[in-house]
């Protein structure tokens, strides 16, 4: 078998053998170069890939490596993963929530990367936490907490990360195809047994429109159930930042806050959305989706997801002493506020705009590996549909130092539109599937 003959026959058009797509996947550990690697993602990107295409491509890459063995933890395990937001602390609240309702959370999550956060970047801007465990500590957690966040193991789907690694320079990232798959590969390496994803799409997101994320949600759901795990996918909105926090400790902040009742409406009903279905997808089919809203309902209500968040905190090595008290976070060194240029209502504030403030403050990166400041980023003072003053403040910015802070209140300074008419507020959670 040659590479040659495989990027012919899917630049024609051709639908690939499981033969060809395990060839290929092999050689992404090294027998394939480059060079050859590239031009099948272009060829697929360009021509697409059929459902059976796609499910054998993502099965392929799952066992590229390390697939972890999740029968040492009791009782039912669900992941959630979102494609990517900006302010998009879900994890840290619906996990804390489904995990009070009694699912066990074994998550894997990813660092930040342009202008999207990460989650372990989020978690590592509490004092001591530790996301870089043994599988017999990551199950220890999990079992005796309920919820356990790490980083993702180094030979977790590394056919995944060497193709992603091309199509981040090579103009394929938005393939449909070969998005499910990156994304399911790592999932059902993960080893949970019920999947929820959270398909971001507006501008803040990867997926632009409402189509394209529908149809990515879709693949992904035919994926998992193809591969005997339950799944399900909420399609939510991302052309405005998730909450008011964008940065790692201020995102934290902004968790703690919700899980004590007090967080903006978006993020909290998102959430509980999402702790709903992490919840419906761990239990026997009879139970309703409603029932499992009130569930998750009564688990933040009560204060149990909070505690949740503070025990997994404690066991991962975190100073709970700041969830406790947040003021105790390290504080930027210089902050600076945005302030309005005219006298209207918020009509539309950029998310991927934001994200990328947000990075330029030292809140991101935009190559991994480099390093990032845990204190810098944005709190939104004003989202949409509120009614500001010219000179009123819409946004709190934090770095640390002055050359950030004029970078990121110059790129805040696009973001922003402000009109004399009231502008009406999309849904937040779009369609499910």
């Amino acid at each position: 078998m040659r590479m040659y003959d495989i990027i012919a026959k899917k630049r024609d058009g051709g639908e690939l053998t499981y033969d060809e797509l395990e060839f290929f996947v092999k050689g992404t550990l090294g027998a394939v170069p480059d060079y050859q690697l590239t031009a099948l993602l272009m060829a697929i990107c360009i021509r697409g890939m059929t459902e059976r295409e796609t499910s054998d491509l993502t099965l392929l890459m799952a066992n590229s490596g390390d697939v972890m063995d999740l029968s040492k933890i009791e009782g039912a395990t669900v992941d959630k993963h979102s494609t990517g937001g900006v302010g998009d602390k879900t994890t840290l609240i619906a996990g804390p929530i489904a995990a009070a309702c009694g699912v066990k959370v074994a998550k894997m999550s990813g660092r930040a990367l342009g202008h999207t956060g990460g989650t372990i970047d989020k978690l590592e801007s509490i004092p001591g936490f530790r996301t870089s465990l043994d599988n017999s500590e990551f199950f220890d957690i999990v079992n005796r907490v309920g919820i356990c966040v790490v980083g993702q193991t180094a030979n977790l789907a590394p056919a995944d990360k060497k193709l992603y690694s091309l199509r981040d320079v090579t103009a394929t990232v938005e393939s449909i195809p070969l998005i499910a798959s990156s994304v399911m590969s790592k999932k059902l390496a993960a080893g949970s047994s019920g999947i929820l994803l959270d398909v971001k799409v507006g501008s803040g997101a990867f997926m632009k429109t409402r189509e394209a994320a529908v149809a990515l949600a879709e693949q992904m759901v035919a994926i998992g159930k193809t591969a005997g795990r339950r799944t399900a996918a909420l399609i939510t909105n991302m052309d405005i930042p998730l909450g008011r926090a964008i940065g790692n400790s201020l995102e934290v902040i902004e968790a703690v806050e919700t899980l004590s009742g007090k967080g903006p409406k978006d993020i909290t009903d998102l959430c509980l959305e999402l702790a709903a279905n992490m919840l419906y997808l761990s239990l026997p089919e009879h139970i309703t989706l409603t029932e499992c809203r009130r569930r998750t309902s009564e688990a933040l209500d009560s204060g149990a997801a909070l505690k949740k968040l503070e025990e997994m905190a404690a066991a991962q090595g975190g100073d709970i002493s700041c969830l406790k008290d947040t003021s105790k976070f390290p504080a930027a060194a210089e902050t600076g506020e945005y302030t309005a240029a005219s006298e209207g209502y918020i009509t539309s504030i950029d998310a991927e705009g934001c994200g990328i403030a947000a990075s330029l403050l030292g809140a991101g990166r935009e190559k991994a590996g480099e390093p990032i400041d845990h204190a810098a980023g944005i709190v939104l003072l004003k989202k949409p549909g509120e009614y500001v003053k010219r000179g009123e403040p819409l946004a709190m910015l934090y770095a640390s130092d002055q050359i950030k802070l004029v970078q990121g209140l110059a790129r805040l300074d696009k973001c922003y539109n402000i009109s004399a008419i009231k502008p009406s507020l999309p849904e937040l959670i779009i369609a499910s599937v």
